[in-house]
């Protein structure tokens, strides 16, 4: 597939220090924390900052307009986040078999829709030792979730309205691939072995596997509809993919890129966020407007637990010791702590305003 390069004007853009200066913590850690938690809060334009000791907020960073997609470089140097003009609108309608139904010859820009202010789309880039949004790379259009490659050195970015996948340098902040893709993507998720990456198209439910040598679509497969997220087995043979409005969870074989099994989960979930833990064993699924988090065995597929979380959990992490599982529950407006050693939930810290994503990433030294 053709690559167009000169498509969109890519630049960095420095920020002065004062947009992006974070308030003051709210509690001082016992030394330094073994991790941080950076949450994306869509409607405040802030990320918090959890401290991974204490589980207290240590810091509030402005960042933008809807903040959503949320990575840690591998370096643990930066924290990249989706930054968005397009106003939030409402959830589709659903026709009877849970596929969105959307108006033709819409965008945007309709009467009925707020302008979208496509000056503010962007990924920010958060300085985690200096606790400040430092930049912001310009990546397309409506940039909603992306992923980054394993060196740390692209993004890998879906332009929700535009129908695209963008691989951008971080290095140059150049744009060098646009690749065309289903409607509405959303998730995108990097092969354990860097050699692909993954883009999952919310309305009609299509994945596209696209290799990182060339960027070639290498393949392309269907889900059902609203498939939110996708992750790994370690191993990268197996992957898993949640449809948000058919509540299940889809098994993936990575090799054939096609679909082994369809897991349906507790009634009332409408899975988002998928997450597999380090050792390889269990699946995490938010389970959206049921206010659970569902645990399945990774190789059984058997529903093992579902956990009580906040208000219609979406983002969810796992700490790098595998203890615990912090969940985003945008309209309790916090995060949950859940011990995974009993599958409860022990806490709950305030975030902002509709906290949506997660990530962790090293504490300062």
């Amino acid at each position: 597939m053709p690559t167009r390069a000169s498509a969109l004007p890519i630049t960095l853009l420095a920020l002065a220090t004062a947009a992006g200066a974070a308030s003051p913590p709210e509690a001082a850690a016992a030394g330094s924390p073994g991790y941080l938690i950076f949450v994306s809060n869509e409607k405040s334009g802030d990320v918090t900052v959890i401290n991974g000791t204490t589980f207290k907020v240590q810091a509030t960073i402005a960042v933008g307009k809807r903040p959503r997609g949320i990575h840690a470089s591998p370096d643990g140097k930066s924290v990249y986040v989706a930054l968005s003009g397009t106003p939030i609108g409402a959830p589709p309608q659903l026709d009877p078999q849970g596929n969105p139904i959307l108006k033709r010859h819409k965008d945007d820009d309709d009467d009925d829709a707020a302008p979208a202010d496509k000056s503010a789309d962007g990924i920010g880039v958060v300085d985690i030792a200096r606790s400040q949004l430092t930049g912001k790379i310009l990546a397309g259009s409506d940039p909603e979730e992306f992923a980054l490659s394993k060196d740390g050195s692209r993004l890998y970015v879906s332009n929700e309205d535009v129908k695209t996948a963008s691989v951008i340098n971080i290095a140059t902040g150049k744009l060098e691939h646009i690749i065309p893709v289903g409607q509405e993507p959303e998730g995108a998720a990097t092969a354990p072995d860097g050699k692909r990456f993954y883009i999952t198209c919310e309305a009609g439910g299509d994945i596209y596997a696209i290799e990182t040598a060339h960027y070639t679509v290498a393949g392309h497969f269907k889900v059902a509809v609203r498939p939110r997220s996708m992750a790994f087995l370690p191993t990268g043979t197996l992957a898993f993919i949640p449809s948000e409005s058919t509540g299940q969870l889809n098994v993936v074989d990575t090799t054939e890129l096609k679909i082994l099994k369809v897991i349906d989960l507790p009634g009332g979930s409408r899975p988002m966020s998928v997450k597999v833990s380090a050792d390889g064993t269990r699946i995490y699924a938010s389970d959206g407007r049921a206010g659970t988090v569902s645990v399945l065995d990774a190789h059984s597929y058997a529903l093992i637990g579902s956990i009580k979380v906040g208000q219609r959990p979406w983002g969810i992490a796992l700490s790098p010791d595998g203890k615990y599982l912090f969940s985003a529950n945008g309209p309790s407006n916090d995060v949950s702590v859940v011990d995974l050693s009993t599958n409860k939930e022990i806490a709950k810290v305030k975030a902002g305003d509709s906290p949506w994503g997660i990530t962790i990433a090293p504490g300062a030294t």
